[in-house]
C-alpha cells in the first residue's frame, strides 16, 4: 500500500468550498503516479516499455466531503491479478481525524502503443515487476 499527502485547494471546491465529486479520479491518479514512483513501476516507464495504459473501469463512493484547506491521505492498494491488467484500490481520507470521504478502484489494461492493440498476456517487464514484489511464486 501507498499513502499520499492531499491538501485540498480552492480550484478543487465547487461555490460552496466542497470537492467537486470529479476530483476524487483525479486523486486516484494521484495515488497511482504515488505506487509507480515509490514501487518502481512509473508510467514513463510503461510506456518506454511500448505501452499505454487506459483506465477502462472506474468506480468511487462518497461518504464524507472533503472541503477547502482540508488535509488529507490518498491510500492507494494494488490488487493482484493473473490477467494483463492493473487494478488499484483507493481510500481517500480527512486528516487529521482519519475520516473515510471516499474509496474506488480503477482497472487499467495494457495497450501496444504503436498499434493500439489489446495486450492479452503480461507483458515481460511487468511480470519481471511482479516478481520482484513477489506476487508470483
Amino acid at each position: 500500500m501507498d499513502k499520499t499527502p492531499l491538501r485540498v485547494r480552492f480550484s478543487e471546491t465547487d461555490g460552496i468550498g466542497v470537492v467537486w465529486h470529479g476530483e476524487y479520479l483525479r486523486y486516484f491518479e494521484d495515488g497511482r503516479e504515488s505506487f509507480g514512483e515509490n514501487f518502481g513501476v512509473p508510467y514513463l516507464d510503461v510506456f518506454k516499455e511500448g505501452y499505454i495504459i487506459p483506465i477502462v473501469d472506474v468506480t468511487c463512493q462518497y461518504s464524507h466531503s472533503l472541503h477547502v484547506g482540508d488535509r488529507g491521505t490518498i491510500e492507494t492498494r494494488y490488487i493482484d491479478t493473473p490477467t494483463a491488467k492493473l487494478i488499484f484500490e483507493y481510500s481517500v481520507y480527512k486528516e487529521p481525524e482519519h475520516i473515510l470521504c471516499a474509496k474506488g478502484s480503477t482497472t487499467q489494461v495494457f495497450v501496444k502503443k504503436d498499434t493500439g492493440e489489446l495486450e492479452l498476456s503480461i507483458p515481460d517487464f511487468y511480470l519481471n515487476w511482479k516478481k520482484k514484489w513477489n506476487l508470483i511464486k
